[in-house]
């Protein structure tokens, strides 16, 4: 296991990734060989051609707003990876929603483009993650002129690397995104950059042995920058929503807790599950190579989940 990941580390270094994204490129960057990259929509942001993958439900009735849940990869990935492993299409299928899974930059960071290559949300320099959030902007637009989709009903989420964007979204445009998951949250960006004070809900799920994001923080094979706790992140969110400083915790599985910040301004909620022994994954959805992320829990489903959180919460309307 260690040889395959140095050797995968080693490729990344020789083609000139820097160092501070190998260390979440090496966890997304199995997605080349499994996950072909696919897209089957296109728009125009900053000059650049984007892609996504959109999925509309059979039973889809444009007379009728519709939620929209925006689902973003782990770097080194795609949308199609994002899919496969969240499984979010099955959910939108029983729920009536539409999902949509865009596409990141580039692993250079030379724009968005189409193509073979992997891709990431760059947390920085701060001109190409602006970019990134108007691209998810535009694409927002596109899709609620295309399909009738409810501005008070749209939500984001994301894996690693996008979970980091969600949160960046959470910041950026928190005048259109109602609410927010995160699945082994990469963290990227510290809470002073987010000077956004608007409660946003937010919803997160972490394996405790996770072996590319530490659950209690510090570093790790990926990289050797710091990464935040995790429950300290979750408190600073709820800090961020004003909510009540004591959680309530309850045990959902025997291999899952639930830490829950109730008395939030706004009713904008937080919630932590944390799943014992979970690798970084995604909780009930497509298992990923385990000698690489770790286990992946089938005690509960991240993307179900989410869902009942999400319609929990409508944007507010100021």
């Amino acid at each position: 296991m260690k040889i395959k990941k140095i050797l995968i580390g080693t490729i990344l270094g020789i083609i000139g990734i820097p160092a501070t994204l190998v260390l979440i490129l090496q966890a997304g960057f199995y997605a080349l060989f499994y996950y072909p990259n696919r897209a089957n929509g296109t728009i125009v942001s900053s000059g650049t051609e984007r892609e996504y993958f959109l999925y509309v439900p059979p039973r889809h009735d444009r007379s009728t707003p519709t939620p929209l849940v925006i689902s973003l990869h782990g770097a080194g990935a795609w949308p199609a990876h994002q899919r496969e492993i969240s499984q979010w299409n099955s959910v939108a299928d029983e729920h009536g929603f539409i999902v949509v899974y865009p596409s990141g930059t580039t692993v250079t960071g030379s724009g968005g483009g189409t193509g073979v290559w992997p891709k990431v949300w760059l947390m920085q320099p701060e001109s190409v993650l602006a970019k990134d959030v108007r691209f998810i902007s535009d694409l927002i637009d596109k899709l609620t002129a295309d399909y009738n989709i409810d501005p008070a009903r749209i939500y984001a989420d994301g894996l690693s690397n996008g979970a980091s964007m969600a949160f960046a979204l959470s910041c950026r445009l928190s005048d259109r995104i109602a609410a927010v998951g995160a699945v082994a949250a990469a963290h990227m960006l510290p809470w002073s950059w987010c000077n956004d004070p608007r409660p946003v809900p937010m919803i997160a799920f972490h394996g405790d042995a996770d072996p590319v994001i530490p659950y209690n923080g510090g570093t790790s094979w990926t990289a050797p920058n710091l990464f935040p706790s995790i429950p300290s992140w979750t408190e600073n969110w709820a800090r961020r929503n004003g909510c009540e400083p004591n959680p309530i915790e309850s045990e959902i599985e025997a291999d899952v807790t639930r830490r829950e910040y109730t008395g939030c301004a706004d009713n904008a909620g937080v919630v932590l599950y944390t799943i014992r022994g979970g690798g970084h994954s995604w909780p009930g959805g497509k298992p990923m190579p385990e000698w690489w992320v770790g286990p992946t829990s089938r005690s509960i489903e991240a993307s179900r989940q989410m869902w009942a959180f999400f319609r929990e919460h409508r944007l507010a309307r100021t």
